[in-house]
């Protein structure tokens, strides 16, 4: 097994199922792909292991119109270009290596340390780029086509993906990663995070801010519902507030929705007179 393991961090905590994914994943050196709506920690749990492990965190953000080369290299040709009209840079022009930029991929493969590549929101990408790039990441290198030349991986990387389902992704893709759905924490896991980032909070406070947080996201047809960033976000702004110091407030009146509700729609639906009088 591995003699590193990762259990999680100060600012991350991990259930016990996800711990084993991970580092099951690590030893078998495949990918690890996340599922979970957004805000439910599939980034941040890339940061948490670079942290805790020491390792460099390396991230490449998929666009929708993105390319695999430019995860993988990039070749500056109007650099170049100029360069080679212009005749004052320290740069050889004859010399196309000294134009070949690494992409995010790339820079994961050439690291000389074994690094932390997170690929984040795959599921923007086209079939082929997703299928393409576990291609790469199988073999572990590249074709730099300019100069001929094989970029081969210093030292496999730990690899996380992470998907907000909005595409289905193919089943090549699937078959090549491990998987995991992060659901959204219980109310009981929830407590749990909120004591790791607020240590010192008024437990009353707490209670009462983290129920009317789950009362909030039932809200019907609602959107966008608040995640575990926005219930941390409104919990430093009740926190700041005398008025609410210690949440018995938050059963008359519910403040700061906008730290909460990012949708206009979300908002009103919110803020509306059917659920004031439901918290009056």
């Amino acid at each position: 097994m591995n003699d590193n393991p990762f259990t999680g961090s100060a600012r991350y905590v991990l259930d016990q199922e996800l711990a084993k994914i991970v580092n099951i994943s690590m030893v078998l050196e495949m990918p690890l792909l996340l599922k979970g709506e957004p805000g439910t920690g599939k980034t941040m749990l890339a940061h948490a292991i670079a942290e805790t492990l020491r390792m460099q965190l390396i991230v490449l953000n998929v666009k929708s119109s993105m390319k695999l080369v430019e995860a993988l290299y990039q070749y500056d040709t109007l650099t170049r270009l100029n360069d080679s009209r212009f005749g004052d840079s320290s740069r050889n022009v004859s010399n196309i290596k000294e134009y070949i930029k690494m992409g995010k991929i790339g820079q994961a493969f050439t690291s000389e340390s074994r690094c932390v590549l997170l690929i984040d929101e795959i599921d923007k990408a086209e079939t082929e780029f997703q299928d393409d790039m576990l291609d790469v990441l199988d073999q572990m290198q590249f074709d730099i086509i300019e100069t001929d030349e094989t970029v081969q991986a210093q030292q496999r990387p730990v690899i996380i993906i992470t998907s907000n389902a909005k595409k289905d992704l193919s089943d090549p893709f699937l078959g090549r990663c491990n998987f995991h759905h992060i659901a959204f924490p219980e109310p009981k896991m929830m407590r749990n995070i909120i004591a790791v980032h607020f240590p010192q909070i008024d437990r009353k406070l707490a209670e009462n801010a983290i129920n009317t947080f789950y009362d909030l996201r039932n809200i019907e047809g609602v959107e966008k519902k608040p995640a575990t960033r926005e219930l941390i976000n409104w919990l430093r702004a009740l926190a700041a507030d005398p008025d609410f110091h210690d949440g018995e407030r938050l059963k008359k009146q519910i403040p700061y929705l906008g730290v909460l509700f990012k949708k206009s729609g979300d908002y009103q639906r919110s803020s509306s007179s059917l659920l004031k009088k439901r918290f009056f």
